[in-house]
C-alpha cells in the first residue's frame, strides 16, 4: 500500500515547514517520474529539510515533491521497508551532504 496521503506536496521549504510534522514517520522524496528516496525518522520536518538543503547541491534526480505519514518508532523500519519493496526509490541511502 502507497502512503497513507497519496498526494504529493511541493518540495520547498516553506511547504515543509508547513506541512511536515516534528515527530515519528516515514516520508518518500520524489519527482515527476519516480519516487527518489523513502526512509523513516523521528523528525519528519528536520530530514526533509536536511535532504532539501543537500539536494540542492546536486543536478541528478532533483525532487518535486513529497509524501510522508505519521508511525510510531517501533513500527517504522517496517514501514519504511514495505514503501521500498512496493515503490523502488532510485536513491537506496540519504546522500551525504
Amino acid at each position: 500500500m502507497p502512503f497513507e496521503s497519496r498526494f504529493a506536496r511541493a518540495f520547498t521549504a516553506v511547504n515543509i515547514e508547513r506541512e511536515a510534522p516534528a515527530a515519528s514517520g516515514v516520508y518518500g522524496i520524489s519527482n515527476a517520474k519516480s519516487w527518489i528516496f523513502i526512509d523513516e525518522t523521528e523528525n519528519i520536518r528536520g530530514s526533509l529539510m536536511e535532504y532539501l538543503a543537500i539536494s540542492s547541491e546536486s543536478p541528478v534526480n532533483q525532487p518535486s515533491g513529497f509524501s510522508f505519514e505519521l508511525s510510531p518508532p517501533y513500527n517504522r523500519t517496517a514501514r519504511r521497508d514495505r514503501l521500498i519493496a512496493e515503490l523502488s526509490p532510485i536513491q537506496k541511502r540519504r546522500p551525504r551532504g
